[in-house]
């Protein structure tokens, strides 16, 4: 294994890259981006050690993928077409059924491995890439019954560089779970911020007067609508399923504040307040 190609040199390619190279330094990392800019300062930040293009793909041993969903669902099937026989490609996708379909059926199947660090921050490119930012995460891997043995080992051995929990799914259980843990918790940090933004036109006012508790409920408001919008687009039924439960809660909730009906809040809270023994327990 000499040679990983990194196409989208961002957040998460660009960390599974330093972690990579941070214990195996005779690996070669190639970078492969649309975003010139992205590949320059991926390279001034050593998180690539080569700049490459998509013919390159023929000399990878690993291809690791990390683009926007709706980009991996087109890329996807030209990528197994460019590589060798022997070559592992993985992506890390926040949707997991379109990307399976799109190659469901495609001769070199067996060379691809689906996967989804659950793993991020609000930034994205280059800059935002981290060593460490996988530890302790976890990593769904969908469909690995559908992988080459020996490419499943080799993704193993990368996963455990990067110090990650493995998890296995069929990617509709995924993308269901998924909609409620993540894609429902950006939904509800935009349109967060979307009303105080609307409501509080003085922008000093919600600088001095937004508490920490306001900073870490919308501080996923600031996560690229590039990655999220083709992500909702994938994920589109659960992601309605779980915005009608959503609504359906916060109705409830108003219709006991309408009522006085403090004492079923309260309860309604402390319920909730089980979500933290859960949460230690995972930790």
């Amino acid at each position: 294994m000499k040679n990983i190609y990194i196409i989208g040199v961002g957040l998460i390619g660009g960390s599974i890259a330093k972690d990579v190279k941070k214990l195996n330094p005779e690996i070669t990392i190639h970078g492969i981006d649309s975003n010139n800019s992205h590949l320059e300062e991926a390279l001034e930040l050593g998180i690539i050690d080569k700049k490459a293009a998509f013919n390159d793909l023929k000399q990878a041993d690993i291809v690791i993928v990390s683009i926007p969903v709706d980009a991996t669902v087109e890329m996807l099937p030209k990528i197994l077409d460019a590589v060798s026989d022997d070559a592992l490609v993985m992506e890390s996708g926040s949707t997991k059924s379109a990307i399976c379909n799109s190659v469901a059926n495609h001769p070199k199947r067996r060379n691809f491995l689906a996967t989804h660090p659950i793993a991020g921050t609000e930034f994205s490119g280059p800059k935002a890439a981290m060593e460490g930012l996988f530890q302790g995460k976890t990593n769904i891997i969908c469909e690995v019954e559908k992988t080459a043995f020996k490419l499943q080992e080799r993704a193993l051995a990368i996963f455990k560089i990067m110090g990650m929990r493995i998890r296995y799914m069929n990617p509709e259980a995924h993308d269901k779970h998924i909609a409620y843990v993540s894609h429902l918790s950006h939904i509800s940090s935009f349109m967060l911020g979307k009303t105080v933004i609307e409501k509080e036109k003085n922008e000093r006012d919600i600088f001095d007067l937004a508490g920490s508790g306001f900073a870490s409920t919308v501080r996923l408001a600031k996560s690229s609508p590039d990655m999220w919008t083709p992500i909702f687009r994938q994920n589109k039924t659960n992601v309605i399923e779980t915005l009608e439960e959503y609504i359906q809660n916060l109705t409830a909730f108003k219709d006991f504040m309408k009522h006085d009906d403090f004492d079923e809040i309260y309860n309604e809270m402390r319920n909730t307040n089980h979500i933290k023994d859960i949460l230690n327990g995972i930790k």
